[in-house]
């Protein structure tokens, strides 16, 4: 990637036109608990969109003089930028998505400040999902008008070639079918099916898609968009990203991945296994090329082994066969629809999954918080699903958030103790994942392990 830069001022389209003096403010504030570090960060992630580094630090040495400020003009809002990645440009004039995804960084960053964190600690299952509904909505990110067609799509951004390609046969027959797309936004299994569904999308001449992708600030410095992405989201933490995925997704795929994804995984189970939900639909589908049988395999050996032989009944695995995850894709978002019909439910936003307070908050991965879970079996399904979640998050951060890094850095790799059973399953998954090359991070010549597992 070129290193050349330029300098320029944006206005926005349409949209956010003003903005406070106090929050101008904050916005040029680079204090402790000012935003503009954190502007930065998630602007530069923008601009360098279709970036296949997910390395945070890299990304903000590779621009060390890259400034961004908030202007406050008559017309309205404008941004300056200085030594800004010059791949966002062309012939001097900002690409339009680019440009799109700069000021939704801007609104969501503004409006998480102003009216969800105004709110103090959000201690409440209601109150957090009513904020997660509060930012999605103000993202416009919920369409009244839409009917139960959002697929979330889960998986790596550190993918082989053949696994890259199937994601995108998968979006194809997603997209024959009309449905849009949500992911993380980042590259790998995050763009993969967003791709192939635009080939589908523009073959059924439909015109009004949705290509959503949701992230949050510790992750998108590591998973710049990619440049599909039309309707980018920054939710304020890793658990309300989790819990806008599944409100707002009516089903989901799941390619292969790492650390990441296998917290995904369990998130999500964990919700579904919580007794409130057991009986809704909600269809799950772990899919992959030929060669990804040996990684699902594994997947549902550790999920059975953790949460009990009943889970596997929340999920179905298809190996090598695109078309048939879509078409038991499409089967499953019938029973959605039904569902949510007969329960007097939105298509928008599914207000009747009950989410425990377990999986709403958020889990700071310090060292002693990593030591003090619990990974044993002597507690229900969802329960050892949340602290076995927080396990995989804690990781994630060490991998790859710049916190995190700083934080192992410090104090050397979190100690992760537990059950002999769970403790031999884990390691042997995350060896797997190592050698698969699926925490191997550009740049390095091997991948360190920031955690050590202790029976």
């Amino acid at each position: 990637m070129s290193n050349q830069t330029i300098s320029a001022r944006i206005a926005p389209d349409a949209g956010m036109e003003v903005l406070s003096k106090r929050e101008v403010r904050r916005l040029a504030d680079s204090s402790q608990t000012g935003l503009y570090h954190l502007l930065r960060r998630c602007a530069l992630a923008v601009l360098t969109t279709g970036s296949e580094s997910d390395d945070a630090r890299s990304l903000l040495a590779r621009y060390p003089d890259f400034a961004i400020r908030v202007l406050q003009q008559d017309r309205g809002v404008t941004l300056e930028l200085e030594n800004a990645p010059y791949q966002a440009f062309v012939d001097g004039q900002i690409i339009q998505g680019i440009k799109e995804l700069l000021f939704a960084v801007l609104r969501d960053i503004v409006y998480v400040e102003n009216e969800i964190r105004s709110r103090g600690v959000l201690d409440q299952p209601e109150a957090i999902t009513n904020a997660v509904f509060e930012i999605l909505r103000n993202a416009r990110a919920l369409l009244a008008s839409t009917d139960t067609n959002l697929v979330v799509c889960w998986g790596g951004h550190s993918i082989n070639r053949n696994e890259y390609a199937y994601t995108k046969k998968v979006g194809y027959e997603l997209g024959l079918r009309l449905f849009d797309i949500c992911t993380g936004c980042g590259p790998g299994a995050m763009k993969g099916p967003m791709k192939g569904a635009t080939i589908a999308h523009l073959k059924q001449r439909r015109t009004r898609n949705r290509y959503i992708g949701i992230t949050e600030p510790g992750i998108i410095a590591a998973e710049s968009p990619n440049p599909i992405v039309n309707r980018l989201v920054i939710m304020p933490d890793i658990e309300k990203r989790l819990e806008a995925f599944i409100r707002i997704g009516h089903g989901i795929v799941v390619f292969p991945g790492g650390v990441g994804t296998a917290e995904e995984i369990l998130y999500l189970l964990g919700v579904l296994l919580h007794p409130d939900n057991v009986d809704m639909p909600f269809p799950v589908i772990f899919t992959g090329p030929s060669e990804s049988a040996a990684y699902f395999a594994q997947i549902d050996q550790f999920l059975r082994l953790t949460l009990g032989d009943a889970v596997a009944s929340r999920y179905t695995i298809i190996v090598d066969d695109a078309a048939r995850v879509g078409d038991v894709m499409k089967r499953g978002l019938l029973e959605v629809r039904e569902d949510r019909l007969k329960g007097s439910d939105s298509f928008f936003f599914n207000w009747s999954l009950r989410l425990p307070f377990a999986f709403q908050q958020p889990f700071v991965p310090t060292h002693e918080n990593m030591a003090a879970l619990d990974l044993t079996r002597n507690r229900l399904p969802h329960e050892r699903a949340a602290d076995l979640r927080r396990a995989f998050s804690g990781i994630v951060a060490g991998n790859v958030k710049e916190e995190g890094i700083r934080m192992i850095e410090t104090h050397g790799p979190y100690v992760l103790a537990g059950e002999p059973e769970i403790m031999a399953a884990l390691d042997d998954l995350l060896v797997a994942f190592v050698e698969q090359h699926r925490m191997k991070l550009p740049g390095k010549n091997a991948y360190q392990p920031c955690y050590v597992l202790k029976h």
